[in-house]
């Protein structure tokens, strides 16, 4: 389960589509009324999504976005289901840092190219083409479930190898990860948290809670093991008979430790913690190494470790918890 989203990234990505490829998911938004920009913008933040993408399909949008905009500055607010220049020309006033088309308009993403980054909305491998000969690198893909899926995304992907995609329409918490695990996916695009019945009855609790919950489900927290330090090869394999005798875990004997089922690892000299270490698995290490950061986590990148593609795949917390070190690592 890898999603590409580190510096080392071989595409051409502006800085505003790294970060939302960081971020995962960006709430879609429709409001009716101006003045829930301020709360929902406060909602969104303290639940762990500081993006939204505000729809043209209402009138107060644009009031909107700067009101977000000003009031959180870090957010990356985009403009969603936007259709003509003059929308644009008032999305980038307001301070959107991003605009969503339903559908590919080669005028319109013309217009937008060195202005403001772009996503037009493309529903077939045509759509793509005209992006991608625009000079594009990624699009939307919209109505995604309606138009197939994840099915339609990797077929379209095929061709062409340059292009990434934020599919949107039809995705939930049910499927979200089914389509990050698509590492030409950056982002999903989704409205389940922003439901417009909580904006309407101002339960902005409720949407903390919802954005909160899909963050910890994108992440996919988990424990993959314990680690235990020992002084030295004698006693770690004391320590693993005393595992394998009591409970039956089988064991394994590899070069730094035995493992003793897939939980526990005794290690045969003292390693990361004083007393040993907590492996963490999650299904992108990158985007928790974002979020776990907006949380005030800080982590000790010198350890990080890359597969043969550049995908971060292993890195330690700084500090320790209860005698222990803690790192992270993918999910399998």
């Amino acid at each position: 389960k890898r999603n590409r989203t580190d510096e080392k990234e071989v595409f051409s990505m502006n800085d505003v589509l790294v970060t939302l490829s960081k971020i995962g998911i960006v709430p879609v938004v429709a409001l009716k009324h101006a003045e829930d920009a301020r709360p929902l913008g406060k909602a969104l933040c303290t639940g762990g999504l500081p993006c939204a993408e505000v729809t043209f399909r209402t009138d107060c949008a644009e009031e909107a976005i700067k009101i977000m905009s000003e009031e959180y500055p870090n957010m990356v607010i985009g403009a969603g289901t936007v259709i003509t220049t003059e929308q644009v020309d008032r999305a980038v006033a307001a301070g959107a840092k991003f605009i969503v088309s339903p559908g590919m308009d080669e005028k319109l993403v013309k217009y937008c190219i060195n202005k403001i980054p772009v996503m037009p909305g493309c529903a077939t491998p045509s759509d793509v083409q005209k992006a991608a000969a625009l000079g594009l690198d990624v699009v939307k893909v919209f109505p995604a479930e309606a138009i197939g899926g994840l099915k339609l995304i990797k077929a379209m992907a095929a061709p062409y190898t340059e292009m990434k995609f934020m599919p949107t329409g039809g995705i939930n918490s049910s499927n979200l990860n089914e389509y990050l695990d698509f590492d030409r996916i950056i982002a999903c695009g989704g409205s389940w948290m922003v439901d417009t019945s909580l904006l309407a009855a101002d339960k902005f609790t409720n949407i903390v809670a919802l954005t909160r919950e899909a963050v910890n489900h994108m992440l996919g927290f988990k424990v993959k093991h314990i680690g235990i330090n020992c002084a030295d090869d004698a006693e770690a394999a004391d320590t693993a008979d005393a595992f394998t005798t009591m409970f039956g875990f089988p064991q394994k004997n590899i070069d730094v430790s035995y493992f003793c089922g897939k939980k526990i690892e005794v290690m045969k000299a003292p390693g990361a913690g004083t007393h040993g270490h907590i492996a963490v698995g999650c299904n992108s290490v990158e985007r928790a190494v974002y979020h776990l950061g907006l949380r005030g986590i800080e982590f000790d990148m010198s350890t990080a470790k890359y597969d043969k593609d550049g995908f971060m795949t292993f890195v330690y917390i700084k500090g320790e918890f209860g005698g222990f070190a803690v790192h992270l690592t993918l999910n399998a």
